[in-house]
């Protein structure tokens, strides 16, 4: 049965009237006044995450609907279908399985997921080659000789394994440097190059395809610096994360490590994309960091919506996006090992979600996905903070913090979780100036997600939360969450343009395009 298209259900049209009749005027410091029990009402605890709700622009009523959206919209069933391994990612006609990644080899939930035969063959699969890739990762990294892992991959798999391996600095074995290169501007590969000498490194070259533009360009430039540089052993000094193994042999490479056509390369980090971070933190880290992830997934999978943290999640994204028309996100990790973690989130959330039309290609007449940004803080308090306190958009925040940390500097975690305790607070209470100038209007929400520490397998979790989370709000909206178009015209044009730029032909361009081109020609 093909789901309700969300503005077209009963519970769309109830949150409206809802909106309009106390949603637009909902006060969070008269909602804490009247219920002394809503920070128990709205926070709850998942697999190493706690989460206060209790910040955000919502009462019990407007939930119920909510949740009843989510059922008339289908998302339960649709959850149902990705565990299933159904091909859900309808326009490449490929199932969504990134789950399995993180699946223990003998997870007794499997018969009841699966709908093919073959899923238990694709699980031995995914730990043999999980097997093979972290017996690598180990022998790595107790290699004294090699000092420095250059990771050469864009997207997804730059993103997250350079976001997991900063967050997890605590637990990276010590001699170890690592390194990430994305961008094709030379500049990025040049100023870690000349850090590098090539018998002490190891340059990863991560891509499914091992066709990736910017990625083999890189991989070139660095392989001709290793050979000019006087480096003789591609093979021991060159590993390849890819599905096109001749491709890597062509180049001289002979480790290679695959993954599937149904890992998306924004969910990649669970494959052999996250080889950087098993280097960094070891197999039996880089298995906690699964174990984090795949006990949230059960918790997605099996807890009724109303205490599913995802589901709460995503449905509250719908609830500003749609109906508050909030445009964007803020995120405000308060722990500088989380510094990428707003950039991971970046990709996560607006290339799955960034999309005008359904799953069906029918243009929708109503926002999908917000802009997301931010800053680790407190730095973020001395950049942005002003507009979020006294802007005139309200930007929904969401802090993370730690409660553990991992140093033993006296003072400075109290007055790190002092302030972003205290952020959150001023957000919500204001406080009134007759001036002006030193005037907050409050009111502005909040989530507030809490970790008791920072390792692999809470760093697991949290990812996944935010995966499961993204395909909430996209199931709700109707879109096909697991595709990209919208990365490839920019591809395909510039192919062209490079070309153009060598001949300085501007023939059957347009005229702004043309103008710069033939400056830069000149």
């Amino acid at each position: 049965m093909t789901p309700t298209r969300c503005d077209r259900t009963p519970a769309w049209g109830a949150l409206q009237a809802a909106y309009q009749t106390q949603g637009r005027a909902f006060d969070l410091r008269r909602a804490f006044d009247l219920d002394a029990g809503r920070f128990e009402a709205f926070s709850q605890g998942a697999p190493h995450v706690f989460a206060d709700l209790s910040k955000n622009l919502i009462d019990a009523g407007t939930e119920q609907l909510l949740l009843e959206l989510a059922r008339q919209t289908g998302v339960e069933q649709h959850r149902d279908a990705m565990f299933a391994g159904e091909k859900i990612n309808t326009t490449e006609q490929r199932a969504v399985m990134h789950w399995l990644l993180r699946t223990p080899p003998a997870d007794p939930a499997m018969p009841a997921q699966s709908v093919h035969r073959h899923m238990a063959e694709t699980l031995h699969e995914v730990h043999t080659t999980l097997d093979a890739m972290l017996a690598f990762a180990e022998a790595v990294r107790f290699d004294a000789a090699i000092t420095d892992i250059v990771n050469i991959g864009i997207g997804g798999s730059d993103l997250g394994p350079q976001m997991a391996v900063l967050a997890l600095d605590a637990f990276v074995l010590p001699g170890k440097r690592f390194h990430f290169v994305s961008n094709v501007d030379g500049h990025e590969l040049a100023a870690v190059l000349k850090r590098l000498k090539p018998q002490s490194t190891l340059f990863l070259v991560a891509s499914k395809t091992f066709t990736t533009i910017e990625t083999m360009t890189n991989a070139r430039s660095a392989k001709a610096w290793f050979e000019a540089q006087g480096g003789t052993d591609i093979a021991r000094h060159f590993a390849a994360l890819t599905t096109n193994v001749a491709a890597a042999n062509k180049f001289g490479i002979s480790t290679t490590f695959g993954f599937w056509d149904w890992v998306g390369g924004r969910y990649s980090v669970w494959s052999a994309i996250g080889l950087p971070l098993a280097i960094a933190i070891g197999a039996s880290g880089f298995r906690d960091f699964l174990a984090g992830a795949h006990a949230m997934d059960r918790h997605f999978a099996t807890v009724p919506l109303a205490q599913n943290l995802p589901v709460r999640l995503g449905l509250l994204d719908v609830w500003y996006r749609n109906f508050h028309g909030f445009t964007s996100r803020s995120i405000a990790p308060y722990h500088s090992a989380l510094k990428r973690y707003p950039a991971y989130l970046q990709q996560l959330e607006m290339e799955s979600n960034g999309k005008r039309v359904d799953a069906h290609g029918e243009a929708l007449p109503y926002g999908t996905a917000p802009v997301l940004w931010g800053e680790p803080g407190t730095n973020g308090q001395h950049a942005y903070f002003q507009m979020l306190h006294q802007g005139t958009d309200v930007v929904p925040v969401e802090f993370v913090a730690v409660k553990q940390p991992a140093h033993d500097l006296p003072g400075h975690h109290d007055l790190l979780l002092a302030n972003v305790l205290a952020q959150a607070q001023a957000l919500m209470v204001g406080q009134a100036d007759v001036g002006g100038h030193k005037n907050f209007p409050g009111n502005r929400p909040s989530t507030f997600l809490l970790l008791d520490e920072l390792s692999p397998a809470s760093l697991g979790a949290l990812i996944a939360l935010q995966e499961h989370r993204v395909f909430v709000s996209g199931s709700v909206w109707g879109l096909n969450s697991f595709d990209q178009w919208g990365v490839e015209l920019g591809k395909v044009l510039a192919k062209d343009v490079q070309a153009r730029l060598t001949s300085a032909d501007v023939t059957g361009l347009d005229a702004s395009t043309a103008g710069l081109l033939a400056r830069l020609c000149a």
